[in-house]
């Protein structure tokens, strides 16, 4: 899955497809990237790659659905890559061009567009090993060889689908749901709050503003999980004196 992602996520913020893909590949104008609410994408995406994650039996390629799925063990990471000059060769065949400068210029900016969007979101740095289960180099190994080793990755006991794996993954779906829930409200939009789902129910800690912003918050959350299912937790900012006046 990648496209179903970029068309879903696009629909959800009311934007053209091409933009969500301009804005992943680091090609957006100055104009398009300080309109964009950066935050608002990146809860959307999550919210999309767990959801078609939860479906089982899927591939998802990029999205961060390396960091957003770690914490689901029967989920396999793998990487797979090929040295520069290789990528550069197939990028100059793909487009037909004769241009190599050119042609290298695009896959490092590519390249560091993503690794900067990773950081960003992650607070990773992209191709480390530590990030996946298994790295694969296509300029040593064919394709034939990578497939298998992946198909024997993922029939090893270590990534066996479990009644606990799948929970994991359904309480990391219902937070990204909720998120970006909270996202989309305008009344929420700015809220800033732990969520934790776990067999259908949902905690949510943190601090709020106010007794207002506390029970709208508490309010979107059920409209996703459910009435009886949220157990709300929030607290309210406490003002002190000191505060008070450094603020006049």
């Amino acid at each position: 899955m990648r496209n179903e992602v970029v068309e879903n996520v696009a629909d959800r913020m009311q934007v053209a497809p091409s933009l969500i893909r301009r804005l992943r590949e680091g090609k957006v104008g100055l104009v398009e990237r300080l309109s964009m609410d950066k935050q608002q994408v990146a809860l959307y995406s999550a919210e999309e790659v767990l959801a078609q994650a939860t479906r089982g039996n899927v591939i998802l390629r990029g999205w961060g659905a390396t960091c957003l799925l770690r914490p689901v063990q029967h989920v396999v990471r793998v990487r797979v890559t090929r040295p520069l000059e290789k990528r550069v060769d197939w990028l100059m065949d793909h487009l037909g061009t004769d241009d190599r400068d050119a042609a290298e210029a695009e896959v490092k900016r590519s390249d560091a567009a993503h690794a900067a969007r990773m950081n960003a979101q992650f607070g990773v740095t992209r191709g480390d090993p530590l990030l996946y289960d298994m790295v694969l180099n296509t300029d040593r190994v064919s394709v034939d060889s990578c497939v298998a080793q992946i198909v024997a990755l993922a029939a090893r006991p270590e990534f066996a689908e479990t009644d606990a794996s799948r929970a994991v993954l359904a309480g990391l779906a219902l937070s990204a749901k909720v998120r970006a829930a909270l996202k989309a409200n305008e009344s929420t939009s700015d809220v800033d709050v732990h969520i934790d789902s776990r067999d259908g129910r949902t905690v949510l800690s943190g601090i709020v503003l106010n007794e207002t912003e506390r029970m709208e918050t508490e309010r979107v959350a059920t409209t996703v999980v459910g009435t009886g299912h949220v157990d709300n937790q929030l607290r309210l900012m406490s003002i002190t004196r000191r505060f008070t006046h450094s603020k006049t």
